[in-house]
């Protein structure tokens, strides 16, 4: 079976399709996302002769669906870490905590200035246009996948900084390491 005939099967597995990605990805909205990611991935795809075509579009979604839900996690993951280096407001006084938040905005900019301009370019499509990702590969000209590594290297980078703010400096201990 070619790309057309893969096409037709996939145009007739549909709405099971819809129910297997509402059913792995947990709401309708998503997986109408992942429904016409496949179909992407099918109008870009060139497969060789496939003899069963319907276990094939299965396993292309199955994949798929994992793909997202990793994705996700490692999203939130990524989030949740970032908010733990965060101080609380109930932690730091008024005044202090404005000289804390300045040197943290600048350890911050110079984390983003130091950054590859395509990170650059998709931190401030994400964080500040609020883009999807989606869009954000549109825009950019790349993948998905390619935009989830540049945001999650970006952020790491950040968090990285607001790390190092936190760490002591070791300049400033004696000579006997105290």
């Amino acid at each position: 079976m070619n790309t057309a005939g893969l096409k037709a099967v996939f145009l007739q597995e549909r709405a099971m399709l819809l129910r297997l990605f509402a059913g792995r990805l947990g709401n309708a909205a998503e997986a109408e996302d992942a429904l016409q990611d496949l179909w992407i991935r099918l109008e870009s795809s060139m497969p060789g002769p496939i003899a069963d075509p319907v276990p094939y579009l299965y396993r292309m979604a199955m994949n798929l669906a994992l793909d997202r839900r990793l994705s996700a996690q490692r999203r939130s993951d990524r989030e949740h870490a970032w908010s733990e280096t965060q101080p609380s407001a109930s932690e730091i006084p008024d005044a202090e905590r404005v000289l804390v938040v300045r040197d943290r905005l600048k350890h911050v900019e110079a984390a983003i200035a130091a950054m590859p301009e395509r990170a650059r370019t998709a931190l401030r499509l994400y964080r500040i246009e609020e883009l999807s990702q989606r869009e954000i590969a549109a825009e950019m000209g790349v993948t998905i996948s390619a935009v989830e590594k540049l945001l999650h290297r970006a952020l790491r980078q950040i968090s990285d900084a607001g790390r190092r703010i936190d760490m002591p400096d070791d300049s400033a201990k004696g000579k006997d390491g105290e």
